[in-house]
């Protein structure tokens, strides 16, 4: 496992020292505000299609590993080159290929992480845990290294953590390979996943749980600013999300999915999420607002356990990256695109009323749940009931 720690770690330090101040970065390379929301955009496109299709690759070459090295190696050395780039098609082009390498990140080291975890009887929450820890520990020192060194220490920053994740990856020992059939080799590959019931559902509750998420990511601060809350207010309300997901994953999570099971799991954290949005819709009172912010642990990181436990049970070990990173940059991602372009335009048809729509989607998530019921303990570690 600390081999793991060290992984997760490293990524979601890369993450949390460049994410924040990207656009500002972007600004004093020459980008108009427009111009930076077209080049992130186009981020987010290429991430959609190229998670999945590495995943895959990972697992033709029965290489998820070396993959996951290399990727993280481009990643680093990619992101080297913003420094360099100035104007819309420099940083266009470095973008887009900075989003191709760091597509496959996060779900390539979830597929390895949640193999081991059941291999070797560790709770994935645990590594998890941590990459939301050290992303807080990012978000926090980028601050610091842009008042010390400027906009471009984030870049080295960020890049230097991503080739530490790579020498990461090549030297730790992966999980055991497992026997091989035709089905991995084939075109049918998506047919077969898309085949297990359990996996269409969770695709389909992520989407809608998960992707729930968008109004809250874009719209909360400016709903908070409107209200009257200063920015130390909406800082502290912001981070107590993230310190309630590090909860979930290391301590309630685990503990949650042994005793409700991966369908009461994901059950609990759409009916939180209903509650959540609803608060947000109706209510800008403090109280309310810290009650609702706390729940970010159930309606994110509970679900996410819930997933890996779900992928654990019922996917094939030899198609456990695709499955991987077309939940997590595929079905996530589309996710994320189409509620972040309707949560604008109901925004500013309904301002906060428009939790509402969020709600909605998740208590037709709801009933969903209730078809991802199995019986194994084969998910020792991720899942153990269900």
């Amino acid at each position: 496992m600390p081999g793991f720690l060290i992984l997760y770690a490293a990524l979601y330090l890369a993450y949390g020292t460049q994410s924040a101040y990207l656009p500002a970065f972007l600004q004093s390379h020459g980008l108009a505000v427009e111009q930076i929301g077209l080049v992130l955009a186009a981020g987010t496109v290429i991430r959609i299609g190229a998670g999945p299709l590495t995943g895959r690759l990972a697992d033709y070459l029965e290489a998820r590993k070396q993959l996951l090295a290399l990727a993280a190696c481009l990643s680093g050395f990619i992101g080297l080159t913003y420094n360099l780039a100035f104007g819309f098609a420099a940083l266009l082009v470095v973008s887009m290929l900075h989003a191709a390498s760091t597509a496959s990140l996060a779900p390539l080291s979830d597929a390895l992480s949640v193999e081991a975890a059941r291999e070797r009887a560790f709770q994935y929450g645990w590594v998890r845990g941590a990459g939301s820890i050290a992303f807080i520990g990012g978000t926090l020192a980028s601050g610091q290294l842009i008042d010390r060194f400027g906009l471009s220490s984030i870049i080295l920053t960020s890049s230097a953590f991503f080739l530490i994740m790579a020498i990461c990856a090549a030297i730790m020992r992966g999980p055991a390979e497992g026997p091989h059939s035709a089905e991995a080799y084939d075109g049918g590959a998506i047919r077969a996943l898309l085949g297990i019931a359990a996996y269409r559902r969770l695709l389909i509750i992520a989407f809608l749980v998960i992707g729930s998420h968008a109004l809250n990511d874009t719209y909360a601060v400016i709903q908070w600013r409107r209200a009257g809350y200063d920015n130390l207010s909406i800082s502290l309300m912001w981070s107590e999300a993230v310190v309630a997901e590090v909860v979930v994953f290391f301590l309630v999570g685990p503990w949650l999915i042994e005793r409700l099971g991966v369908a009461g799991a994901a059950a609990l954290s759409a009916g939180a999420a209903m509650l959540r949005w609803s608060v947000m819709a109706s209510t800008s009172e403090m109280p309310a607002l810290i009650g609702s912010q706390a729940l970010h642990g159930l309606t994110f990181a509970l679900l996410h356990l819930a997933a890996m436990g779900i992928m654990a049970r019922f996917v094939p070990d030899r198609l456990a990256a695709t499955a991987q990173t077309i939940y997590g940059t595929g079905a996530l991602g589309i996710a994320s695109a189409i509620m972040t372009t309707a949560s604008g335009y109901l925004y500013g048809m309904f301002g906060a009323k428009s939790f509402w729509a969020m709600a909605a989607c998740c208590a037709i998530a709801l009933p969903l749940t209730r078809r991802l019921k199995f019986r194994s303990n084969s998910g020792r570690g991720v899942a153990t009931r269900g």
